[in-house]
């Protein structure tokens, strides 16, 4: 068979087509903390320490640039600081305080809609599809690029979701209790956010062919969905149609959803809405990838490694690679671990895993589907 380029390597893999070989390096667990890379810089030796050039890696996605949410962007400002925090407000208008050494998520302060009237002067200044200058991207660049890298096109990602997009908006919680108190409000939030993307989706389906639709939503927990399957259904799958409207209508072959933590509840309900791509399928949220491949066969899946056995030791590593070797065979699967690498993980551990999750990639032949 014809080696094939990166993207359409990783396409093909997603949806069960005829591959040369499995994706290598792709995937958010692939990709360390910035305290884990200093880590491994200074463990290495290496200052300037490429992953991709020093294993040979897979090229990654190639998103076209065009501001797909808050435009003009809210005035990044260090509102305060320590030692040890940070208090930024960040373009999204999202007030947020970080550890310096950047080992953790951020902590959520204060966002930009509070009331129905913060939101329709967001949408009507910020949040406007027609606004000029919120395509940007250089085309004839963009697809020197891609003929070069072979790389996937791919719109969406983080942090643009149905779900995920209002929740850094509101915040957690005033986003589900809004559900309760101001239906109508989500409800709009959901339908215009779909709308904007969508819009800016088909001027670039204009330039390029669109591989793939992301969509970035983090809602769930280990204990499952933020919401109900009922309200899944109720407030986001009208806008998931519409993304699967389009993504027909433009050719578009894979359609991805990524959500920390349990996903169980989600996933037959975003499969019957297009979504033929998920991850990373977090192992401590209770996540089996071997249990979703048996019950979903069709279903593109990326990650569900553990990253803790990063920090473990050879037989800890050794299962999830057995645990990745078997999933390769099975087809429609991608291996990556299930988050970034934390800086409890040396440098030896992790060459140690990526060469022989690359000896998995190159050498088991998968399932043609």
């Amino acid at each position: 068979m014809e080696q094939l380029t990166d993207g359409e390597r990783f396409i093909r893999c997603a949806t069960g087509g005829r591959i040369d070989r499995v994706p290598y390096g792709v995937g958010m667990g692939w990709q360390p903390w910035p305290a884990t890379l200093e880590r491994w810089k200074a463990e290495s030796g290496l200052g300037e320490l490429n992953l991709k050039e020093f294993f040979g890696f897979d090229y990654r996605d190639a998103l076209p640039a065009y501001h797909a949410g808050i435009f003009p962007e809210f005035e990044e400002r260090t509102l305060d600081e320590n030692d040890e925090f940070v208090i930024t407000r960040d373009k999204r208008g999202i007030t947020l305080r970080n550890r310096r050494d950047l080992t953790s998520m951020p902590e959520f302060l204060e966002h930009p809609v509070k009331t129905r009237a913060d939101w329709d002067r967001l949408k009507a200044e910020r949040l406007d599809a027609s606004a000029t200058g919120r395509m940007t991207e250089d085309w004839a660049k963009y697809r020197e690029r891609i003929g070069q890298t072979g790389e996937a096109v791919v719109v969406g990602s983080y942090p643009y979701g149905v779900f995920g997009m209002p929740r850094d908006l509101m915040g957690a919680e005033e986003l589900l209790m809004a559900f309760y108190t101001d239906s109508a409000l989500v409800q709009d939030m959901m339908n215009h956010v779909t709308g904007l993307w969508i819009s800016l989706w088909k001027k670039v389906a204009a330039e390029v062919q669109i591989d793939r639709i992301h969509i970035w939503e983090d809602m769930s927990g280990k204990q499952g969905s933020l919401i109900s399957p009922k309200m899944i259904r109720e407030f986001m799958m009208p806008c998931y149609d519409r993304v699967a409207a389009f993504a027909k209508e433009a050719g578009v072959r894979v359609m991805s959803v990524d959500s920390d933590g349990n996903v169980s509840e989600m996933v037959p309900i975003f499969i019957e809405h297009g979504v033929n791509l998920i991850y990373p399928f977090e192992v401590q949220a209770g996540s089996d990838i071997t249990a979703y491949r048996r019950a979903y066969p069709r279903l593109g899946i990326l990650g569900g490694l553990d990253k803790r056995a990063f920090a473990a030791d050879k037989r800890a590593m050794d299962k999830e690679i057995d645990k990745a070797r078997e999933m390769v065979k099975s087809g429609r699967y991608i291996p990556c671990y299930d988050h970034h690498i934390p800086p409890d993980v040396s440098w030896e551990n992790f060459v140690y895993s990526a060469h022989r999750l690359k000896e998995v990639c190159y050498g088991t032949p998968p399932a043609q589907q």
